[in-house]
């Protein structure tokens, strides 16, 4: 008998030890609202990244990671759902509206795949197009929600800025856009954190992996952070960061030459400027930049609280960490300030992924990804079944050699679509207009060479057609 309960124990033993080596990972997202690739670690020396750069120095930065779309809403559809979807910013409405008539109709989404799977999921912050993600005239009606069957909590401190619409392009001290004439495009008041609405945002990030760390069971934790979205509102220390700094000239600052995407900056252009335009006013412009880049300082700031809290949870080393920018943002590059075309400015974001899986840690990957990879890739870190309606591909090989090829990555807006692989960018509008530029010329995305280059076009349109037949 004793040799019998001696064996019980034994095997308990190992089952607890198996039990535990198999224990999914937990996930922390978090999402940037129109962070370009302005960072340090990403190459712009100027900006002062230190907790992004940190990430990026632990795990894997994706320096050449393209977004599906140039705008807020269909490019966290791709993200969250792992499939390409319509151009605009309603895209996630649609598909609840779809559910809503037959919910069998539409596959799950990633933060609901995970939770079919054992997790709880939280959201806080914008990580739909609405923050807090519902519907309504305030962004806050729970009847209405963007994302159903995805969050156990999906939530949006609002504080002083009274409900999420008012959060999401708030000031300091509780101001909300009225006329967005009257509201500055840009300011930066002296104060903590919390007078900004992403000071709350990351308050309330930390709470929920202080509480999520304590149970049993993995979780799927959404960060989203607002800025730097317009209007760019951050405390005066963070803008302090960049007295006496020198920019780097805007390259390429003349307006394209049709056919293009260029627009005319309307969400930039409507703000309060004081009769200022940065196209024809160099102070106005470095002050544009200045504060934009404040706002990227801000957000790295709340970043490495998020990561602190972690540490400091005791999850760290169970969680994969995504840092995600839904798109890119131009300043000044032709002369558009603002996101919603398809030149690199607008597509180019950073993505940085801390997991054990990283070999080589502090080395970049310097292969062309998409947004589209990161379902299939979470699916792979934390051990959770691939769906096959994730259409992408996972960036696991690249996680274990930075050197692995990417393949090419694809977008859109409603007039036109486009296909950036490691040396082209090919643009195909509606009307039959097209658009090639060589990423290994000096012009780059200066000169369009479409009409001097037919196979290229060509082969171009094939991969552009076939990957948005998926």
């Amino acid at each position: 008998m004793p040799q019998i309960t001696l064996r019980f124990h034994l095997l308990a033993i190992i089952l607890i030890a198996c039990s535990a080596v198999a224990a999914p990972k937990n996930v922390l997202l978090i999402c940037v609202d129109d962070l370009r690739p302005e960072l340090k670690s990403f190459g712009a020396d100027y900006i002062h990244s230190p907790n992004i750069d940190k990430l990026a120095a632990t795990g894997r930065a994706f320096t050449r990671h393209y977004v599906n779309a140039p705008s807020c809403g269909p490019s966290r559809y791709t993200l969250l759902t792992g499939q390409y979807g319509p151009p605009h910013n309603g895209a996630l409405f649609v598909r609840a509206e779809r559910l809503e008539k037959d919910e069998t109709s539409v596959p799950p989404s990633m933060p609901e795949w995970f939770r079919k799977h054992g997790y709880t999921t939280v959201s806080v912050g914008k990580i739909s197009h609405h923050p807090g993600g519902r519907g309504g005239r305030n962004w806050d009606d729970g009847s209405k929600l963007e994302m159903p069957n995805a969050w156990d909590r999906h939530l949006m401190p609002s504080g002083e800025w009274q409900h999420p619409r008012g959060a999401m392009h708030g000031l300091a001290h509780g101001s909300i856009r009225k006329r967005a004439g009257e509201h500055p495009v840009f300011e930066a008041k002296e104060g903590p954190n919390e007078i900004y609405p992403d000071g709350l945002i990351a308050n309330e990030g930390m709470r929920q992996i202080e509480d999520l760390a304590k149970s049993d069971e993995p979780f799927f934790l959404a960060v989203g952070l607002i800025r730097p979205h317009l209007p760019f509102g951050a405390p005066k220390r963070f803008l302090d960061l960049y007295e006496g700094v020198d920019l780097p000239p805007i390259p390429h600052p003349d307006k394209p030459g049709s056919p293009s995407t260029w627009h005319r900056s309307g969400e930039f252009m409507k703000y309060q400027r004081w009769g200022k335009n940065p196209n024809n006013d160099p102070q106005f412009a470095d002050a544009v930049r200045r504060h934009y880049a404040a706002c990227v300082s801000y957000v790295d700031d709340h970043v490495g609280m998020l990561i602190e809290k972690l540490e400091a949870s005791g999850a760290a080393d169970d969680t994969v960490i995504v840092l995600w920018g839904d798109h890119g943002f131009h300043l000044g590059e032709h002369t558009i300030w603002g996101k919603h075309a398809l030149f690199e400015e607008s597509l180019h974001s950073p993505l940085i992924i801390i997991s054990p899986e990283v070999e080589k840690p502090g080395t970049a990957a310097n292969g062309v990804v998409e947004t589209l990879d990161i379902f299939p890739t979470l699916c792979d870190l934390t051990g959770v079944e691939t769906p096959d309606f994730a259409t992408g591909k996972s960036l696991l090989p690249m996680l274990h050699d930075p050197a692995t090829p990417g393949h090419s990555a694809i977008a859109y807006i409603g007039s036109a679509k486009t296909v950036r692989t490691d040396r082209y960018r090919y643009i195909a509008h509606k009307n039959g207009e097209q658009e090639l530029y060589d990423h290994a010329s000096p012009e780059k995305e200066t000169r369009n060479i479409a009409g001097q280059n037919p196979k290229v076009v060509q082969l171009l349109q094939k991969i552009l057609e076939e990957e948005l037949a998926k």
